[in-house]
């Protein structure tokens, strides 16, 4: 189905096509008007590049890294893990004191609890499962991996990793423990934590969202159902025109996720405070290449170490400082603040910070497809009301 989307992507041949782009005939279209006179306000070429960004959601295959992803108690038990204080050194702070489920599965930049304020916005962990690098800078390639990062990290969950065996072993979690992973008690602290992670990332994957607005819309231009797609709203199709046309978010924001899963400048300043900065994606292949915990190290459950060709090619190059992983726009609404500094409070204002781009910012290479829009009050209108049906 993607290759049939792709295919008709570049060749914009969505509508003389003898076959939609989900492999079925167009007898099977429940409307054989044309997109303009259905109402339609989108060019051939847009409505095109409107079938990449689909289906939703995409196919849900388990991790081969982790041997229990997909299995319900693995889930269970990541559940319990998620929620609970005891994973944190004070024994006050759970996962969900950051990624809290009312906020998204996200949260401003402060803990909850108030003992710490972290550098970076907290992103939130829905669709987290179909990531390819994982926290800002993708130091992790995993995302069991990740999942164990902010246990032990003084800023965090601050926990001692002489500590994990008192989690394992503790009544509220040992028989699920062992069940999944073996005995807690002739385990090593390292493989103990490595379980945990993977228990808290089969919790983590079943976290993705609904179909959307803008997915409805998607399904009814790949059926070629232009009655259906009229339903879109105007504004929300003009914002859509400007995405993929003027202002080439696509470039970045593509594919069913609406990321690319790379890492990109956007002008935002690496500086945290005086004297500070975040080097983003530089120090991330740093700490990448020094972990025991990606896809080519001793605690992936794959035997064929698929995704190790990743981590091992990776180059670490000057041209990664102060780059940072596109996040995926979707249910964007809800993860407020922006930027991988929580910079910008609003969506509006993220449109602003585009259209107003501050070339100087950038490398000296600059990203190409960076430049200022000079965006009109109805155009940020409209291209806020086409992320809202993300």
């Amino acid at each position: 189905m993607m290759k049939r989307a792709i295919a008709l992507l570049l060749g914009c041949t969505l509508f003389n096509s003898a076959v939609a782009a989900d492999g079925s005939s167009n007898d099977t279209a429940t409307d054989d008007k044309s997109p303009q006179s259905a109402g339609l306000l989108l060019t051939p070429e847009t409505l095109a590049s409107v079938v990449a960004h689909g289906p939703w959601p995409p196919e849900l295959k388990p991790d081969p890294s982790n041997r229990v992803s997909g299995n319900p108690l693995a889930i269970e038990l990541g559940k319990q893990l998620f929620f609970s204080p005891m994973l944190s050194g004070n024994q006050d702070t759970s996962c969900a004191s950051c990624h809290a489920p009312d906020q998204a599965f996200a949260s401003d930049p402060t803990i909850s609890a108030g003992t710490h304020k972290l550098d970076r916005n907290t992103q939130t962990l829905l669709n987290v499962r179909f990531n390819r690098w994982f926290g800002w800078d993708g130091r992790n390639d995993n995302l069991w991996a990740q999942s164990i990062r902010p246990i032990g990290r003084d800023i965090e969950m601050n926990l001692p990793l002489e500590h994990v065996r008192s989690v394992a072993i503790n009544p509220a979690f040992a028989e699920s423990y062992d069940r999944l992973f073996g005995d807690a008690k002739t385990q090593s602290d390292e493989l103990i934590l490595v379980n945990i992670g993977k228990a808290l990332a089969a919790f983590q994957e079943i976290l993705v969202t609904e179909k959307t607005t803008f997915d409805h819309f998607r399904d009814a231009v790949a059926k070629q159902d232009w009655k259906t797609a009229a339903n879109y709203p105007a504004s929300a199709q003009r914002g859509l025109s400007l995405f993929v046309g003027r202002g080439r978010c696509h470039f970045c924001h593509s594919g069913a996720l609406f990321s690319n899963g790379e890492f990109h400048d956007a002008a935002v300043p690496y500086f945290i405070r005086p004297g500070v900065v975040d080097s983003g994606r530089h120090q991330g292949i740093i700490d990448l290449k020094k972990s025991p915990f990606t896809l080519d190290g001793n605690y992936t459950d794959d035997p064929d170490k698929s995704g190790a060709w990743a981590v091992r090619k990776v180059a670490h190059l000057h041209a990664n400082f102060g780059v940072f992983r596109v996040p995926s726009l979707r249910n964007v609404t809800n993860t407020a603040p922006y930027m991988h500094n929580g910079s910008l409070a609003t969506l509006e204002a993220v449109v602003d910070h585009y259209s107003n781009i501050d070339m100087d910012r950038l490398h000296v290479d600059g990203e190409a497809i960076l430049m200022p829009l000079g965006l009109g009050e109805q155009e940020v209108k409209d291209l806020v009301a086409f992320l809202k049906t993300l």
